[in-house]
């Protein structure tokens, strides 16, 4: 992505990443403090507790260094739709990247992938997301509970606000729009019958 990015979206980031890993690295910490009990039964659930939760923090980690962190060349890890599959296996979220997704150059997954992060955070009681290809570019399609992204979210999404006015939770958006803004588009969010749109236009 070109050009220069506040200094203030940046910490927003690591603020939100920090956030989104702290819950299962805890969990790992709280799993090697079982380890110490002699009791087989801790020990086992610690194991159990201690996967689980560092394959938690592995996913999370891949698709956010993709989505925020990739700035073209060579994919080094696993294929970005893999990355976003794992990163809602663990919610009541089921991501479908479409094949023409797929086939997308990476700079225009990366975008899909920050679309989807924005509009899993709209689905709080879960639900499904559809990656596929628009008019323009990568799109996301919603289905579940709920008003969809906040007007926050949407404003952010839009580049609609000053980077002093952004939050940990609406940055991610805020990302999202300046990924399409390089491409020379806008995102927009539509509402639909049970769940919304997220797309790009000219």
């Amino acid at each position: 992505m070109a050009g220069v990015i506040d200094l203030r979206v940046v910490e927003l980031l690591a603020a939100r990443l920090c956030h989104d890993l702290i819950g299962p690295v805890s969990a790992i910490n709280n799993g090697a403090e079982l380890l110490a009990d002699e009791e087989p039964e801790f020990v086992a659930d610690a194991v159990l507790l201690i996967g689980d939760s560092a394959k938690k923090a592995s996913r999370r980690l891949q698709f956010y260094r993709f989505t925020w962190g990739f700035g073209g060349g060579g994919l080094t890890g696993p294929a970005p739709d893999r990355l976003a599959v794992e990163f809602f296996a663990d919610s009541p979220i089921r991501c479908d990247y479409r094949a023409a997704a797929r086939a997308l150059p990476l700079d225009r997954q990366k975008l899909g992938c920050a679309l989807l992060a924005v509009a899993g955070e709209a689905l709080p009681r879960g639900g499904r997301l559809v990656l596929d290809v628009g008019a323009l570019g990568p799109e996301v399609a919603a289905h579940g509970d709920g008003s969809g992204p906040s007007p926050e979210i949407r404003a952010a999404l839009s580049l609609a606000v000053s980077t002093a006015e952004l939050s940990s939770r609406t940055v991610g958006g805020y990302l999202a729009g300046l990924l399409a803004q390089a491409q020379g588009w806008r995102l927009v969010v539509s509402d639909e019958p049970g769940g919304f749109r997220l797309a790009a236009v000219a």
